[in-house]
C-alpha cells in the first residue's frame, strides 16, 4: 500500500507568510515563526506540534516535495537568500534552535536530491559541510 503524501499542508502554511519569510531572509534576521514549513525536517527529530505537523514523513515525501514546482522554487529561493549571509554565523540569521533545524532540512534534501548542489552549498557555508547525523540515521531506516 502506498503512503498518502499531503504537500498541501506546506502550501497552506506558506500562503500568507511567504513574502514575510523572503523579507526576513533578505534582511538576514528571522523574526517570526515559519521554520517548520519552509525548511522541513524528517519526522522524528522534534516533538512540538508544529514539528509533527510539518515533518517530512519519508524519503519519498522528500522527493515529492522537491518535485512540486511551487515548494521546490520557494525552497531554492530561501536557500539562495540564506547564502547571501554566508559571512554571518547561521545562529545570528535564524537563531537557536532554528539553526539546527536548517542543518537537518539541508541534510534531508541533499540526500533526497544529490544532483541539486544548493543544499550542500548551505551545509558548506553555515556548517563547514557537516550533515545532521540524526537525519541520516532516520533516512537509513526509511529507505
Amino acid at each position: 500500500m502506498s503512503e498518502a503524501i499531503d504537500l498541501d499542508r506546506f502550501k497552506r502554511a506558506q500562503l500568507d507568510i511567504y513574502e514575510q519569510v523572503v523579507s526576513e531572509l533578505k534582511a538576514g534576521r528571522k523574526r517570526s515563526h515559519w521554520i517548520w514549513f519552509i525548511f522541513p525536517q524528517i519526522q522524528g527529530l522534534g516533538t512540538s506540534l508544529m514539528n509533527e505537523r510539518y515533518a517530512i514523513r519519508s524519503f519519498s515525501e522528500a522527493r515529492a516535495y522537491l518535485d512540486d514546482p511551487v515548494l521546490y522554487d520557494r525552497l531554492i529561493e530561501c536557500c539562495d537568500l540564506l547564502l547571501m549571509h554566508a559571512s554571518q554565523p547561521i545562529d545570528r540569521v535564524l537563531g537557536y534552535p532554528d539553526n539546527l533545524k536548517l542543518k537537518s532540512s539541508m541534510t534531508l534534501f541533499s540526500v533526497a536530491s544529490p544532483e541539486d548542489p544548493i543544499f550542500r552549498e548551505v551545509l558548506d557555508a553555515f556548517f563547514s559541510g557537516a550533515t545532521d547525523l540524526k537525519t541520516l540515521q532516520k533516512l537509513e531506516i526509511d529507505q
